[in-house]
């Protein structure tokens, strides 16, 4: 299969130095890695980035307002090339070496790969993702996230913010801008989000997805996703929050103590 990323991220000195910086990386191992997509690459997917409003499922709530898709066959036909290649055994051998986790793969559902979008005043509270997709039986250890935002200005805001794992303070960023890659560990204290973008109405803010995962050992122990607020948000939301995310979180035990598994918990909270 051809190769999709960057040369410059294939040698065996480059990838050490990557892993380097991720393991090093605080308050959670993550890397941001830029032009990581073939230039030609990046730029059909920019160009034939699906609209706003094509994408089917839609997550507004008081904790975040963002789109995703991941029926892909639908849009322009790179973004199943892509899909495939981060898919491929080349690129799970590349993972590997850069987290240190051997045995690294992914799948074509909703917790596999696909795309996000977010229009103006898109955010997405501080959180842990779920570590799990249950149907496949699968830990989930890795987020890939490719940001295809031309133009991006700093003043729009939309970083991707790694905070402590009391959520009191924002440790690192991220920018989405374009053709920039970042690999974030997901385990329980790597809280992330993004603030409410401030954009023009024909911007928005776009990045495709892949999570990457190793086998639910006899030993593995379900962790459902779980948001948090800043500290700059309201005593309201913040005790709203809490209400909420412990209900869905008591929900979801229930549910799976009476061996309701159809649901497959598959909650997809993300950046």
């Amino acid at each position: 299969m051809k190769n999709l990323i960057n040369p410059a991220y294939l040698s065996e000195e480059k990838i050490k130095e990557i892993r380097s910086q991720f393991e090093t990386a605080v308050p959670c191992k993550h890397v941001a890695l830029p032009n990581f997509l073939l230039d030609d690459v990046a730029n059909t997917l920019y160009s034939n980035f699906p609209k706003l409003e094509t994408l089917n499922v839609k997550r507004k709530s008081m904790n975040e307002n963002k789109s995703e898709e991941y029926h892909l066959d639908r849009y322009h036909p790179q973004f199943n090339q892509l899909r495939d290649f981060l898919n491929s055994p080349e690129m799970y051998e590349w993972m590997s070496k850069v987290t240190g986790t051997d045995g690294l793969s992914s799948t074509y559902d909703s917790l596999g790969s696909g795309v996000h979008q977010g229009g103006p005043g898109s955010f997405v509270d501080i959180h842990v993702d779920v570590n799990s997709n249950t149907a496949a039986k699968l830990h989930r250890r890795y987020n890939l996230l490719i940001y295809l935002n031309k133009n991006w200005k700093d003043e729009y805001g939309g970083a991707l913010e790694f905070w402590d794992k009391d959520v009191k303070n924002c440790m690192s960023k991220v920018m989405p801008y374009f053709n920039q890659a970042a690999i974030m560990v997901t385990d329980e204290t790597s809280y992330h989000g993004y603030a409410k973008i401030n954009i023009p109405e024909d911007e928005s803010r776009k990045s495709f997805y892949c999570y990457y995962y190793t086998p639910a050992g006899k030993d593995f122990v379900y962790r459902d996703s779980r948001f948090k607020t800043r500290p700059d948000e309201s005593m309201a939301k913040t005790a709203m929050t809490e209400i909420k995310e412990t209900l869905k979180i008591n929900a979801k035990k229930f549910l799976k103590f009476l061996g309701v598994t159809s649901l497959d918990f598959q909650d997809k909270n993300k950046k």
